[in-house]
This record gives C-alpha cells, structure tokens and sequence, in this order.
C-alpha cells in the first residue's frame, strides 16, 4: 500500500503495520514497567501514552503516516543516565516482544537498526553527562539490580 506516493514497509497495509508496531510496543511497555531495573526510568509516565508515541514514531520510520509530535530520542533522554548494559537489557526486552508479537524477521532486523541509529546519543558514561530537560527534572540514574545484589 502507498502513502503519500511512498510505500510502507515491504507494501504493507498502513493499519496492518501500525498494528503490528502496536502490538510490539504493548508487549515491549508491559515487561519494561515490571522490570526491576528499567520500570524506575518510567515512574509517574502513563504506560498508555509512550506505546502511543512509540507506536507513531515507529509507523513513520516503516512508511507509514509521520505523525509523531514528540521530541527527538536524544531530547527526550538528556536526563536519563542509559549505560551500555542498560542499553542491552532494553534491547533484550524489545526482543521478547519481537517473539510475543510475532514481527516478520525483516521488521525486526530494521527496528533494531533505527534504535541503533540513536544509541550513540542516548548512551552516557555516568550521571555526570546527563542534564536536566526542565528546571524541575531530576536526574534520573537507576542501578543495575545486579551490582545491587552483589554488594
């Protein structure tokens, strides 16, 4: 199917690809906000809405409607201190949702290229490389439950 004169993903209908972007984010969100670790980084943030603006901003990077109207990943994490091993436990959850959802091989292989795409920008050594978006942001540095447990 085309939009705009472009096609969408591999010519997938636009509802059947927001649906499936959908279904991946439901599942992604619903492991993320029982996670020990990662559910810290989405206190006080309705569930509902982040799959909403994922779903959006995904359906634009496949082909579909660019209806996204948040900030950039990089303008949305300045506040976040995201390690590499945060990174990777994200992106484990991702992939079980990939599995529940049952996206097609190929989505999944170009999903986790976008993410990579905003890696480098959202990644940061330590607390100190974070800043605030607002005045009344914090900065919001979880610790791997992992390094909690082993001291």
């Amino acid at each position: 199917m085309m939009r705009d004169g472009l096609p969408t993903f591999r010519g997938m209908d636009t509802d059947r690809l927001r649906q499936l972007i959908a279904d991946v984010n439901k599942a992604f969100y619903d492991r993320v906000y029982t996670d020990p670790w990662l559910q810290v980084v989405f206190q006080g943030r309705r569930q509902e809405h982040l799959e909403t603006q994922q779903t959006d901003f995904m359906l634009g990077a496949f082909g579909g409607p660019k209806t996204y109207c948040g900030r950039s990943p990089a303008d949305a994490h300045p506040h976040i201190l995201v390690s590499e091993s945060m990174w990777q436990r994200r992106e484990a959850l991702l992939r079980q949702a990939f599995a529940e959802a049952r996206l097609p091989e190929e989505m999944q292989v170009k999903w986790i290229r976008i993410d990579e795409a905003f890696k480098n920008a959202i990644i940061k050594r330590s607390a100190a490389d974070c800043s605030r978006r607002f005045a009344t942001d914090s900065i919001i540095a979880p610790t791997d439950p992992a390094l909690r447990s082993a001291t």
